[in-house]
């Protein structure tokens, strides 16, 4: 059965409480001028302010409104999930709660949805507010995902897109449990296009993604689309037992045919500790692999929502 909701907004929050009333404001600003039915949906990520509140009451008021709370914070790449398992439109936005992503961009994500696309992705063709660092660090991870991944996945883009109501269907069929939303997107693959914009400072409050949650990011989405560091050991491997070889044949070269003899404890205790020092490394990222397969059998949830009867009711109005 065809939804009623023509479009669907996806919008993660964790203590948000700044700037909720304005993401609102300006959401309903933009839906409303498209003069079709649409919804709201925040997903509330375990926050501990008056995020939930004030979407609470909102709702109250705005029948487009919808809210999940979770049962803690599960993560933003959890609560989008969350919110395309709920999602009753034809099409979906995904956006972030901050204003960093201009809601005026909608209407051209929809322009190029209707011309036939089933994903359409902003990308950033600036990042004001941001410092240096963040931006170069940005930069290196999203080429360094396209070089070690064969998946074709878009540089300088986050969460901020428009997915079709069967992209979203396939993505709740994908229950893998560290996910990188944007990879898996473009895993799926159907038509996809890009449109560029300038991102903005944060309206208000401050970055739910500090550089330790940026780093975790970036190896779910390395592990979850490569195998190459896996490959590592081997290279390593070879990079190191071929000059190790050659010193050999080196060594034995001198004492056979000279008098002479290379001290070599010095040199033999820094090569301990150089392989000793690679060893942990590469055990490191088996490790990182494996806890992910351990993770993958526990088979938990992926989210707890905290009213369960209010879910029920959101899935049965989305059909």
């Amino acid at each position: 059965m065809k939804s009623k909701v023509r479009y669907t907004i996806i919008i993660p929050v964790y203590n948000e409480e700044d700037v909720i009333r304005e993401t609102y404001r300006r959401l309903t600003l933009v839906m409303q001028s498209l003069g079709e039915p649409y919804e709201l949906l925040f997903v509330n990520d375990g926050s501990e302010d008056r995020t939930a509140e004030i979407i609470e009451v909102l709702a109250e008021t705005d029948d487009s409104v919808r809210l999940l709370n979770f049962s803690r914070n599960f993560g933003h790449q959890i609560a989008i999930t969350a919110g395309m398992d709920y999602a009753r439109g034809d099409a979906i936005v995904i956006i972030d709660a901050d204003l960093q992503d201009p809601p005026e961009l909608i209407p051209r994500m929809i322009e190029k949805w209707q011309e036939g696309y089933e994903v359409v992705y902003a990308r950033r063709v600036q990042r004001k507010g941001e410092t240096l660092f963040k931006k170069w660090t940005a930069s290196l991870f999203y080429r360094t995902l396209r070089m070690m991944t064969e998946v074709d996945i878009p540089l300088d883009t986050g969460d901020f897109r428009l997915i079709d109501r069967k992209v979203c269907d396939v993505m709740h069929g994908i229950r893998e449990k560290s996910r990188f939303i944007r990879g898996l997107i473009s895993w799926i693959g159907f038509r996809q296009a890009a449109i560029e914009y300038i991102r903005e400072e944060r309206f208000a409050g401050k970055t739910k993604y500090p550089l330790k949650k940026m780093l975790r990011l970036a190896i779910d989405g390395i592990t979850s689309f490569s195998h190459k560091p896996l490959k590592l050991a081997t290279y390593l491997g070879l990079a190191l037992s071929l000059p190790s070889f050659a010193y050999l044949v080196f060594s034995l070269g001198l004492k056979i045919f000279t008098a002479g003899t290379i001290s070599g404890g010095r040199w033999l205790i820094t090569l301990l500790l150089l392989l000793n020092g690679v060893n942990f490394i590469l055990l490191g990222i088996l490790g990182e692999y494996i806890g992910r397969i351990y993770d993958e059998t526990k088979d938990r949830p992926l989210y707890i929502l905290r009213n369960k009867q209010e879910a029920e009711n959101l899935l049965v109005r989305r059909g």
